[in-house]
């Protein structure tokens, strides 16, 4: 399991047995067990338990290895692997009920992306893919939608936890919405990637994010005929515009007058 195919194996297994712990825990009910950057965002029990779930299982197979998770400690490792780890993407969305949530888990080697498997818990649809191979949807393998007018594009965002980045964000969503068909926000960064890997977005463009958020997502959109860039927001935290190659340079120069991101 040293090369991108055998990175991505690992991680679909293991994205696996943590979406299956997610959902038992839903089954079970959700309470809030802390909070992160303000009072609305916080962490569950079963964030902390599915990357439990997921640290053990990878570094029981690949001891060696690295390791990055929103809710744990960092792993230094020596093998020049690195596992980023979001244990759900979605986290208010998954306390709501609202089924629009995803376990992410990214291989990244000598500081490159290789693997990634985005899994959507409650629809239990598994997103992947290799350098090398296909960006896939449950096997299947996906591509991105085809050229639109930018009047034509379906666009996703999300909002920020603090108040000051989400002040600008609105700000820009209202200018950028006259601009195209229409704004979607569905409260996790990897699903919304995998979207436009998958043809169903036009595009998404976000501020707040971290590499968590985008490490497997962007990878299986980029496989699939997108470009992804990650670059600074307006706010002056991380932002990542994703879309189809073909019409991403017009994408790109929307959001930026919009005011998403920083000139």
């Amino acid at each position: 399991m040293t090369g991108p195919a055998g990175l991505r194996g690992l991680a679909e297994d293991v994205a696996g047995e943590a979406a299956a712990l997610v959902r038992e825990h839903a089954g079970r009910g959700v309470a809030v067990a802390a909070t992160k950057s303000s009072e609305v965002d916080v962490v569950t029990a079963a964030d902390r338990a599915s990357e439990e779930l997921i640290r053990r299982l990878i570094l029981e197979a690949r001891p060696g290895d690295g390791f990055l998770g929103e809710e744990g400690d960092d792993v230094t490792g020596t093998s020049g692997v690195r596992w980023i780890v979001d244990p759900i993407d979605g986290t208010v969305n998954f306390l709501y009920g609202l089924p629009e949530y995803a376990v992410s888990v990214a291989a990244e080697v000598d500081g490159e992306v290789v693997a990634g498997v985005v899994v959507d818990v409650a629809k239990q649809v598994v997103y992947a893919g290799h350098r090398g191979g296909a960006a896939t949807r449950n096997g299947r393998p996906i591509a991105a939608r085809g050229p639109a007018p930018l009047a034509h594009r379906l666009v996703a965002t999300g909002f920020n936890y603090t108040r000051p980045v989400r002040t600008v964000q609105a700000a820009a969503a209202a200018r950028l919405l006259p601009e195209i068909r229409d704004l979607r926000r569905t409260g996790s960064c990897a699903l919304d990637l995998c979207r436009v890997a998958e043809g169903a977005l036009d595009g998404y463009v976000e501020e707040g994010v971290h590499l968590w958020d985008h490490a497997a997502g962007g990878l299986i959109a980029q496989l699939a005929g997108a470009r992804l860039l990650v670059t600074v927001g307006a706010a002056g935290t991380e932002a990542v515009v994703c879309g189809p190659e073909h019409g991403f340079d017009e994408l790109l120069s929307a959001v930026r007058t919009a005011g998403f991101l920083r000139e």
